[in-house]
């Protein structure tokens, strides 16, 4: 029968060989966040990068002259041509192109109220070619993605402060 030391040396064994366990899944775990974080960091920078030239060639700049400011605002929308899946890329008869930006400002009572900006207007939808209709389509989708990353970044922060707590 063993003894009372014997079992303890077993248990002791088996807890080093749980704890080198973990230890090699945890340095296998941090190995793949730091694939996906660089490979974030990489997509992010292509898509600020085709944002910025979609940005300058729709002539945006003219309407928001800094860039980084583009992402001040709240959200993004598109008039004059269907961004759902179901209508992804039709253009609506008749209708006019704009891209617009969405801000909240306050109001003389302090309430939030939603404020449209015009960042770019390209006139009736079906005077567009088909390369114009592509830019414009593309530039709001990849400026939705980056702002998407944002409020991914916004919060992983919060979640990093969970543990100060």
């Amino acid at each position: 029968m063993p003894s009372n030391l014997d079992k303890l040396k077993e248990l002791t064994n088996k807890l080093e060989e749980k704890l080198s366990q973990q230890d090699i899944i945890e340095s296998v775990i941090s190995e793949e966040e730091l694939l996906f974080d660089f490979n974030i960091k990489s997509i992010r920078r292509s898509n600020i990068y085709k944002v910025e030239k979609l940005y300058k060639k729709l002539s945006i700049s003219d309407k928001s002259p800094k860039f980084n400011e583009l992402f001040l605002y709240k959200a993004m929308n598109l008039s004059g041509i269907g961004l759902r899946e179901d209508e992804f890329g039709e253009v609506r008869e008749g209708k006019y192109v704009q891209i617009i930006a969405i801000t909240y400002e306050l109001d003389e009572r302090g309430k939030k109220k939603a404020k449209n900006v015009s960042l770019g207007y390209f006139g009736k939808a079906q005077n567009l070619s088909l390369e114009q209709k592509k830019d414009i389509i593309e530039f709001v989708l990849r400026w939705r993605y980056e702002k998407a990353f944002q409020t991914l970044e916004h919060y992983n922060k919060l979640i990093s402060k969970i543990s100060e707590l």
